[in-house]
């Protein structure tokens, strides 16, 4: 029972950010830039002005899908973001080459996040079934339970790391836009509005699942004394 209160929770706090996150980018891209860059033109400016050579700007398919791939170092923009002449394509452009400075720069975080991509991937396929089998088998086998909660935390951890790697790059989009005139007083504070609130989007999935976490530590401690 407490599981759903938790998940329901932070399903409805998903819902929420999400929403006004799709309600600050659509009213933000009706606002144009003043010198009238494209999503893609502004990307190639900032990666130009920070001397970072070999990333390609392309564009992908769906809304709010756009991020940097550091396989093939690509930034991968949404058509409405790559096309866009406006605040919240600006914001976005801007920040996902935040992502590729920080890969060229070796930032920390960010290479923290990156070794921890293959053990996630694997450790997502299978610890919802081996949480399952845990708690199912608690009292006769409570390693399983605690191997379930090492793999749980393994994603937990990411969803921690990718909270100041997603800072960091908006901060040096933040910084870039002001500093190169991309934007004015009024349309910088909201570009830093958009980017807030897409970085709310990566605190509520850290806080859904750290109170995951320790709700199967719960378990696994109660059960022990039992």
């Amino acid at each position: 029972m407490v599981i759903w209160i938790i998940f329901g929770f932070f399903m409805l706090l998903s819902w929420i950010v999400s929403n006004q996150l799709k309600s600050k980018f659509s009213a933000y891209s009706k606002i144009p830039v003043s010198n009238g860059m494209s999503g893609s033109e502004i990307a190639n400016k900032m990666l130009i002005d920070n001397r970072i050579s070999g990333v390609k700007v392309l564009t992908t398919a769906g809304s709010l899908s756009d991020h940097y791939n550091p396989v093939n170092k690509t930034i991968n923009l949404s058509r409405d973001v790559f096309e866009g002449r406006n605040i919240a394509a600006a914001a976005v452009a801007a920040h996902e080459c935040g992502h590729a400075i920080q890969h060229a720069t070796a930032y920390h975080w960010l290479q923290m996040r990156s070794a921890l991509v293959p053990i996630v991937s694997f450790s997502s396929k299978w610890v919802q079934w081996v949480l399952l089998a845990g708690i199912l088998f608690l009292q006769s086998f409570p390693q399983l339970l605690l191997a379930g909660i090492v793999l749980f935390a393994l994603t937990t951890l990411f969803s921690l790391i990718t909270l100041p790697v997603e800072i960091d790059a908006s901060n040096r989009a933040l910084t870039w836009l002001e500093t190169s005139e991309i934007t004015s007083s009024r349309s910088h504070t909201l570009a830093q509005e958009a980017l807030r609130w897409a970085a709310y989007t990566y605190v509520v999935a850290a806080l859904a699942s750290l109170a995951t976490l320790i709700y199967y530590i719960a378990i696994f401690i109660g059960g022990r004394r039992d």
